[in-house]
């Protein structure tokens, strides 16, 4: 059986191939120390508050109509003063999920809501402010860009005890 060379030097390519992989530097995709992350993201201020989704629902409904035009935001953000999260207490999962007005809104733009979502752990900065707070991504129903610098995430879920 005759194995493949390596630009005629003699090794096999699976050899010089194993080589590569084991010397090549890592890399881990893992969200900083939760304890630290508010200030390991690039200065950014992390700040949370609790609401209730019928206080915040015009807001919400809001956000969740502009998430076609947030998404491209959300992707070229690189830096922000600050991040707010807006926790929907009474929307989180344990309370049933979001009121059907906010429900009805994130169905109507399913697509744009699972993008956002996909963004949103892509981008090194905002999925550490999350994390930081332990918030799914999957539980992020909209983002606001309120002024430039700064963000407000809507997510339905509890804080953390």
């Amino acid at each position: 059986m005759a194995s493949a060379q390596c630009l005629g030097t003699g090794f096999p390519a699976l050899v010089v191939a194993m080589l590569l992989v084991a010397t090549a530097p890592a890399f881990p995709a893992q969200p900083l120390d939760s304890n630290k992350a508010g200030e390991a993201i690039v200065d950014s201020d992390i700040r949370q508050e609790e609401a209730l989704s019928k206080t915040e629902a015009g807001k919400v409904i809001t956000a969740i109509d502009r998430t076609r035009e947030n998404i491209g935001t959300v992707r070229k953000t690189t830096k922000l003063a600050t991040v707010d999260i807006v926790f929907l207490t009474d929307a989180a999962r344990s309370e049933g999920g979001p009121p059907p007005a906010i429900e009805n809104k994130v169905k109507q733009h399913q697509d744009d809501v699972a993008e956002l979502r996909q963004e949103i752990e892509a981008n090194a900065l905002l999925f550490n402010a999350i994390d930081s707070r332990r918030v799914l991504a999957e539980d992020v129903l909209a983002v606001e860009f309120d002024n430039p610098g700064k963000i407000v995430i809507y997510a339905a879920a509890k804080p953390p005890k």
